[in-house]
């Protein structure tokens, strides 16, 4: 373990441990495309990982940088990801609902739920101008 004083301006002045790991090349790539898209540092999860693990009073909660448009649109990109596999979800509850169910209030909730969601797709996409 490396000891030194943190180089970044947007830390505050403190000294930090460097923990060096060896994990699957796999798995490191889907956790950096993970805090990509979530858009926070590698290092505040892994930090907060560790506080929450060792029940640490230091909890620092990691805040997603959305400082440029690449990554507030890939913030988008994985929001617009999330509501297409709602959508699927609910039109397939809406679409195995049982025949005698078919003009209940449950069946008019899935219905509006999956319009609702694709309309809430479609806006982003169009703001955003994603694909």
């Amino acid at each position: 373990m490396n000891t030194g004083a943190s180089s970044s301006s947007n830390r505050p002045q403190a000294r930090y441990t460097q923990v060096k790991v060896s994990v699957d090349p796999k798995i490191a790539a889907d956790f950096k495309n993970a805090c990509a898209t979530s858009g926070v540092s590698m290092a505040a999860e892994l930090s907060s990982f560790m506080a929450d693990y060792a029940n640490s009073p230091i909890k620092r909660k990691a805040v997603p940088d959305y400082s440029t448009r690449r990554r507030r649109r890939t913030a988008i990109k994985a929001i617009i990801k999330e509501l297409e596999s709602m959508q699927i979800f609910e039109e397939s509850v809406r679409d195995n609902m049982p025949e005698n169910l078919q003009s209940s209030a449950a069946y008019d909730t899935a219905e509006e739920a999956v319009s609702s969601i694709e309309e809430a797709i479609d806006a982003l996409c169009a703001v955003w101008m994603v694909p």
